[in-house]
């Protein structure tokens, strides 16, 4: 039996998630920005970066932790530098979907001017769904990559016993709207789920997947209440992945992974760094392709010969999202589990806002 999803009017989601964050200090733009973010996630289905989990990040690591690793209403500052399609912005701690909104914005006049741009952010605090940022880049007509740091060390290497890494993800998206009627849209986590995901499965009484994380004892688990580190996908190939993001983020000016978002150290910096880039389709055509197609004819072309010879049933990146996200806007509103919705009237509840009537709203 499938899942049942209640329907909450997208108007009705950001104002309670634009006022959580108000009531919490942010000002009201740069959380709008986040709600808008959330509901974009949840939109197409992700439902490990939603809102419950924005908020509950802020509320463990950002503004709400002792040692606050998110400031409301911090202006981001543009660093001096001699490349005029790569900036390098210092955000303060500003709250990071607000960032990377204008972060990947920035990159796109770039390209339009280059060819390509690149935004580097230090001193960041966590976007949230790196998908959705290029995801709307791809849907403009743009190839989109982004990367950061994990707001805490929550991986152990490939063979190791220590978590030293991140969950690290990585997203591209490729504009192929008009080729396929949706953008290919590479967005992972280099751990074999996130912790977004564990703690989904602990709200909803499930089970981990096999292999994806470990209790207090380095010991493999598949309760969600014991797991306390993750192991990265595919062995050594994830492992390689994920040491991408905190080499960059080095390169940027991020500092060691197992102090990130933790006991402040001083003379050290404890923030998330963040990596985007955006390149105009024509900046990498060479207009020679085959049998006179156009650029977008022969990445068409491509797709289809990956899926042809017998793969057929095979789906591509994006795929779900986009089907999930046509199922949200035939359903009028963002879907949501009950699990859900008791936590956002708790939220609701908190701020003295107008909490949902899970008894009045339709199924979808």
């Amino acid at each position: 039996m499938s899942e049942v999803f209640y329907v909450i009017p997208r108007a009705a989601h950001e104002a309670l998630v634009t006022a959580a964050y108000v009531k919490r200090g942010f000002g009201a733009k740069e959380s709008a920005q986040a709600a808008q973010m959330a509901s974009m996630a949840t939109h197409h289905g992700i439902r490990t970066h939603n809102a419950l989990k924005a908020l509950h990040l802020d509320e463990l690591f950002g503004s709400g932790a002792k040692v606050p690793g998110c400031t409301p209403n911090a202006t981001v500052t543009k660093k001096a530098t001699r490349f005029e399609a790569a900036e390098v912005w210092d955000a303060h701690q500003k709250l990071g979907q607000a960032v990377a909104v204008d972060a990947i914005e920035r990159c796109i006049e770039l390209a339009d001017k280059y060819g390509v741009g690149t935004v580097s952010v230090d001193n960041a605090f966590h976007y949230l769904w790196g998908g959705g940022y290029v995801m709307e880049a791809a849907k403009r007509g743009y190839i989109a990559y982004t990367n950061c740091t994990a707001t805490l060390a929550e991986v152990v290497p490939f063979q190791g016993k220590f978590p030293t890494l991140g969950t690290n993800p990585h997203s591209w998206g490729f504009p192929t709207t008009k080729e396929l009627g949706f953008p290919i849209v590479i967005d992972w986590a280099t751990s074999v789920i996130a912790m977004g995901r564990v703690q989904v499965l602990k709200r909803e009484g499930k089970m981990l997947p096999p292999d994806a994380a470990v209790d207090k004892d380095g010991k493999v688990t598949l309760d969600p209440n014991e797991a306390v580190s993750l192991i990265p996908f595919g062995a050594h190939k994830g492992y390689g992945l994920s040491l991408i993001n905190e080499i960059v983020a080095g390169y940027i000016g991020g500092s060691l992974p197992t102090i990130r978002s933790r006991t402040h150290v001083p003379g050290e910096k404890q923030a998330c760094a963040f990596f985007f880039q955006v390149i105009h389709p024509e900046a990498m055509s060479s207009g020679a392709f085959a049998q006179g197609r156009t650029q977008g004819q022969n990445v068409k072309a491509v797709i289809d010969d990956v899926l042809g010879h017998g793969n057929e049933k095979c789906m591509l990146p994006g795929q779900l999202e986009a089907t999930f996200a046509a199922r949200s806007q035939k359903a009028g509103g963002l879907l949501f589990s009950k699990a859900e919705i008791e936590e956002f009237n708790k939220v609701a509840s908190h701020i003295g806002h107008q909490p949902f009537d899970i008894a009045s709203l339709p199924t979808g």
